[in-house]
């Protein structure tokens, strides 16, 4: 990341941050490009994630693993900035509260968590909150160009399901995936590109406009529960690919194999950290022993961005011989 956008990411990040604690941040000399999250907890040390590794802020800005030194979250930190993050109208927010999460400026996701306020067996609004989770959106154009050839036959895309722990950069991978495979190159044309964003990371739209680069035929449900957006574009737009991040539950299941019944290829994550552990997975075992899926991409655990492996429905293995290969640009952020 140049200098010009961390700037532009610190300063988003700031607006949001409760005083006290942007001048913890402040007076740090972090890498924006390599944070990933800002954990705050009422009566419990600040947190940031920073390279898949957890660190503590200190007293007077720096970091720290000893829990003693670290700075504690006040009630008035989770405030503040849950006013700085509604522009002091939590009312305006409550559909997001009612999902758990917030999109800020620059598609920052903001996870919060408190008292919930039911009606009828239905999460009505959240009080009382009191745990924030700032994820922070990292694009990086190009970081798929050495797994895109990969996934395509005839100039188009194969079943695709990508294995990742979590904080691995699968999110990251499967955004530029999107980008490349809407826009086309020199060597394939570009495809109409269906996206079921339900927690709003792929696109990270902010009143509606999505602030990251998906490519110019891509169409975006966001904020759409899975199941229902990979019905409603089916049916809908017609497109060639649907892309879905963090499958899992018996009816995205359900939902992938109508998508491939339909005739249109499907690009996918789940969590996990080889495909033993996946094959595991009630839901998906199926899927995989019929041979459903044609390529299957796993990241590396403790390694961001690291591809371990790319291999067929056989099980034969494509991708690497005996290294690993480190996607381009994920190896920072």
């Amino acid at each position: 990341m140049d200098k010009d956008k961390q700037k532009v990411k610190k300063e988003e990040i700031y607006r949001i941050l409760a005083l006290s604690v942007r001048k913890l941040f402040q007076c740090s000399e972090l890498d924006f490009c390599q944070l990933q999250e800002i954990r705050l907890r009422i009566g419990e040390p600040l947190l940031v994630v920073c390279h898949g590794r957890e660190l503590f802020m200190s007293l007077h800005g720096g970091f720290t693993e000893d829990r003693s030194q670290a700075y504690l979250v006040e009630k008035k930190d989770v405030r503040e900035t849950m006013e700085y993050i509604s522009n002091y109208s939590m009312y305006a927010f409550e559909e997001e509260l009612r999902q758990g999460f917030i999109t800020v400026r620059g598609g920052h996701r903001v996870g919060v968590a408190g008292k919930l306020i039911l009606e009828g067996g239905r999460i009505k609004n959240m009080r009382h909150i009191s745990f924030l989770n700032i994820r922070l959106a990292h694009e990086i154009i190009g970081c798929a160009d050495s797994v895109l050839p990969y996934l395509l036959q005839g100039g188009r895309l194969l079943h695709t399901l990508i294995i990742s722990p979590p904080r691995c950069g699968k999110t990251t991978l499967l955004r530029d995936l999107i980008r490349q495979l809407s826009n086309g190159d020199g060597h394939f044309n570009g495809m109409t590109v269906g996206v079921v964003d339900e927690r709003s990371e792929l696109g990270a739209c902010y009143l509606g406009v999505p602030q990251n680069d998906l490519g110019c035929r891509t169409d975006l449900l966001d904020g759409c529960p899975k199941v229902q957006g990979m019905m409603m574009l089916v049916r809908s737009m017609a497109p060639q690919i649907i892309a879905v991040d963090e499958v899992g539950s018996r009816e995205d299941v359900e939902a992938m194999e109508y998508v491939m019944d339909s005739g249109i290829q499907l690009l996918a994550t789940v969590h996990g950290s080889s495909i033993d552990e996946v094959k595991n997975k009630p839901v998906l075992e199926r899927l995989i022993r019929e041979r459903r899926f044609k390529r299957y991409v796993v990241l590396k655990e403790n390694q961001i961005g690291c591809i371990e492996s790319i291999f067929d429905e056989r099980g034969t293995i494509l991708f690497p011989g005996n290294h690993l290969e480190r996607l381009t640009g994920l190896e920072a952020c």
